[in-house]
Order: C-alpha cells, then sequence, then structure tokens
C-alpha cells in the first residue's frame, strides 16, 4: 500500500473513531450522577446537581467490536449546558455546548453546528439518543428507554453501567464518578 492509501485508512479511522467519541459523549451525560458528601444517594441534592465528573468506557459489540474510553465533566441540563471530554494525559478532546437555539461540537476536526443536541446525537451516533432521559438518569430517575437497560443500583458508589440491546449493536456504558 503507498503511502497515500495508508493515509486515506487512517484518516477514515480517525474519522470512525470520532464518530463513536461523539457518540460516547451523549451517553456520558445519560449515565452520570456524583455521589453526595454524606456518602448516601440523596435524591433532592441529585435532583439540583448540574455538574458531573469522571471516566467512561463505551463497549461497541458487532462484527468489530470497539472500545473507548475517557474523562469527562458535564455541567448544565438537557436544555443548556456543556460537556467536556479530556484524554488520559488531561488535554480536551473535544467540547460540546448545546442551548435553545442549537449545539456544537469542537474536536481536533474543527466546529461543527446542528440545530439541537438531539440532531448532534443522531448525526454522531446514527441512531436518536433520548436525551432528556439521560438528565433524568443523571438524577437517579431510572426513565425507560427502549431498547436501553440503565442499572442504577450502584450510583451511591460513583458507577453506573448501562447497556443498549436493541437495536444492534449492542452496546456497553460503563461510568466511575470523581467521588
Amino acid at each position: 500500500m503507498n503511502n497515500g492509501g495508508r493515509s486515506k485508512r487512517l484518516n477514515a479511522l480517525r474519522q470512525m473513531g470520532f464518530v463513536w467519541l461523539a457518540f460516547a459523549i451523549f451517553f456520558i451525560a445519560g449515565c452520570s450522577i456524583q455521589k453526595s458528601a454524606t456518602n448516601t444517594f440523596d435524591i433532592k441534592k441529585e435532583s439540583e446537581r448540574t455538574f458531573w465528573a469522571g471516566r467512561l468506557a463505551l463497549q461497541v459489540d458487532g462484527s468489530d467490536v470497539q472500545s473507548f474510553a475517557a474523562s469527562f465533566e458535564l455541567r448544565g441540563t438537557a436544555q443548556q449546558g456543556e460537556l467536556r471530554l479530556f484524554t488520559p494525559l488531561g488535554s480536551t478532546v473535544a467540547v460540546v455546548e448545546w442551548n435553545a437555539k442549537g449545539a456544537t461540537l469542537n474536536s481536533g476536526e474543527g466546529v461543527r453546528r446542528f440545530a439541537s443536541l438531539d440532531a448532534l446525537a443522531t448525526s454522531a451516533s446514527g441512531n436518536p439518543i433520548p436525551v432528556a432521559a439521560l438528565f433524568d438518569w443523571l438524577r437517579g430517575e431510572p426513565s425507560p428507554v427502549p431498547g436501553w437497560d440503565p442499572d442504577l443500583r450502584l450510583l451511591a458508589d460513583g458507577r453506573l453501567i448501562a447497556r443498549r440491546t436493541n437495536p444492534l449493536p449492542a452496546m456497553t456504558l460503563r461510568v466511575v464518578l470523581d467521588q
């Protein structure tokens, strides 16, 4: 393979990784909740929280299993907010911002604008993402989402696992929150 072909293949792989990373961005929001200072799960306090931080890992099953991991900081609500993803060394990989006027995704690939957070999520993942339910999960509310099974039992320990079984490919998201 010549260098031009190798370069095109690497660029294609990077773009595919970017799409899955952007996909992970939206599921961070859906599967994050922080432990209260008293080490007990306090729904009233959690429902008022607007900042979460930690680490996530997303595994996508299929013909080629893909895995991604990143640290994150999430601020806001389903209506307005910001999400930052970081490398293990602390460099910013991507920033997503959204409000009533639309959403932007800023990464090493440049800035992309979308009509809404839902549109950004759909573009990044190829599937609609239930953004409102994601923020319900942040508050510890197990809002049902067809095809997804969020396990909120370990939220008090700062851990959450959410599995998507339908539609395929199956996905597993693991979140560990900073305590």
